[in-house]
């Protein structure tokens, strides 16, 4: 494979300080191993030697991949779409509370099969929604009626427009890291939030799985954030972390998969255990939790 990207800096800092932390599995596709380096300047993690954007593709070609495909096969993916009904609507109540906002101009930024922009829409919001993949654009269609946008289409989106953006678990996958948050901060109208969801690596279950994460989830996951790392990336694009989210149900589902792909079959309640205790670090402080929802505004 050709299109290999191997950093020699930071992809968010641009340090040299950075080396090996540890090699996890490709699970869902592949079967690969992908070393995951640490940078000891912003703590960002990110995976080393990893599919440049012609290539990376194929590593999205599965059917356990349930963002793209709405598979309801086997425990985890049915827990998921169950689940999924109610982090849809506490999503949009979070979008509207933090925005402070019950309708308005909305980005929904790797939009998967258009669930939460379908939401959004019947909760009054004029939204536009970018997908990168062509088969969850035309699922998007199929299943929910909503017509999304190539990814590509972000840098065409006009200056000074939407209320809110947002990326759920989306962040960690895009290749041009720089140029999305430039975009972002351009795009966003100067009282507009941004929304980041992303999988915090050091959160208790992370810890506690070690190389079989799930949410390391290699290759696809080119970055690994850590709070430390996300303030870096966005004081960097002239804007500010100015509130931590939690993501409950995160740590449950990414303890599931982390059960399999570390002893090869799920123990439900061992994973149920461990993700209420990841949760339980997180009570007082939501940047511990599994999954975080960074809100950012423009400086």
């Amino acid at each position: 494979m050709n299109d290999i990207i191997k950093y020699q800096q930071c992809p968010v800092c641009g340090s040299g300080d950075i080396g090996y932390r540890l090699t996890a599995t490709d699970h869902t596709v592949s079967n690969e191993h992908f070393e995951i380096w640490e940078c000891s300047a912003c703590t960002l993690c990110f995976t080393q030697a990893v599919p440049g954007p012609a290539a990376i593709g194929s590593y999205y070609k599965s059917e356990a991949y349930v963002s793209h495909t709405n598979t309801r096969k086997g425990l985890v993916n049915t827990l998921y779409h169950w689940v999924r009904r109610f982090t849809l609507a506490s999503k949009k109540r979070m979008v509207q509370k933090v925005s402070d906002r019950k309708s308005g101009t909305l980005l929904d930024v790797g939009a998967g099969t258009g669930a939460f922009v379908q939401t959004m829409i019947k909760a009054g919001w004029q939204v536009t929604g970018l997908e990168p993949d062509p088969d969850a654009r035309l699922n998007a269609t199929d299943h929910f009626k909503v017509e999304l946008l190539p990814a590509e289409k972000l840098y065409d989106q006009p200056s000074a427009h939407f209320n809110a953006i947002t990326l759920w678990h989306v962040l960690e996958h895009v290749h041009d890291l720089h140029g999305y948050l430039e975009t972002f901060s351009r795009i966003l109208k100067a009282n507009g939030t941004l929304f980041i969801a992303v999988p915090n690596y050091t959160s208790y279950d992370a810890d506690f799985y070690g190389p079989h994460w799930a949410a390391w989830d290699v290759p696809r996951h080119l970055y690994h954030f850590s709070p430390q790392s996300m303030d870096v990336l966005a004081e960097r694009h002239g804007m500010q972390v100015v509130a931590h989210k939690r993501m409950w149900f995160d740590s449950f589902y990414v303890s599931m998969l982390s059960e399999q792909h570390q002893h090869g079959y799920n123990n439900f309640f061992r994973a149920l255990w461990n993700g209420w205790l990841s949760n339980w670090e997180a009570v007082d402080d939501p940047s511990k939790c599994s999954s975080v929802v960074y809100v950012l505004r423009k400086n």
